[in-house]
């Protein structure tokens, strides 16, 4: 399903941002001009008894011993094919930050706050959403974790964003 549709079906306020191919969270903040932490980046994971969808701050990277740790289990990145095969109405290397809507659960980085404005990648690499992290663990129901820790020496541009 197509996230626009989705958040309209579900009546969600949210920010339709079209951009430049972005294939990294690092080029869609610069791209868009917002700081590295209001952009969420969706990575696919293969945990001790399946797949997770993990949202965190472009600026974090995940750390997965933590993470193991937290779901009882080894936990690694997934690699092209597997991503390929679960979000197969999605670009090549586009992981949506909605997991229910592909029968997986989703972990949300517990940094974010419910009142932050995230901007996230949609079902290819030219569009994306800037949504209220509240309205987006309304629809999602993510599991809270400390599972991320700050990446060492990432910059982006930096402005402030508005939506209601």
């Amino acid at each position: 399903m197509r996230i626009a549709e989705y958040l309209n079906e579900q009546r969600v306020s949210y920010e339709y941002l079209p951009h430049a191919p972005a294939f990294t969270a690092h080029q869609l903040a610069k791209y868009l001009h917002v700081s590295g932490d209001q952009v969420a980046k969706c990575v696919l994971l293969r945990g001790p008894a399946n797949y997770y969808v993990a949202v965190l701050p472009a600026t974090y990277q995940v750390d997965m011993q933590r993470l193991g740790a937290a779901l009882n289990g080894a936990v690694r990145m997934a690699d092209d094919r597997e991503m390929a095969e679960v979000f197969r109405d999605c670009e090549w290397g586009v992981v949506p930050p909605f997991g229910a809507l592909y029968g997986l659960a989703t972990l949300l980085e517990e940094t974010i706050a419910p009142e932050a404005a995230l901007v996230m990648e949609m079902n290819t690499h030219v569009e994306a959403i800037r949504l209220r992290c509240r309205d987006y663990e309304r629809l999602e129901q993510p599991r809270r974790l400390h599972f991320a820790r700050r990446s060492e020496g990432k910059k982006t541009c930096t402005q402030t964003s508005d939506i209601s």
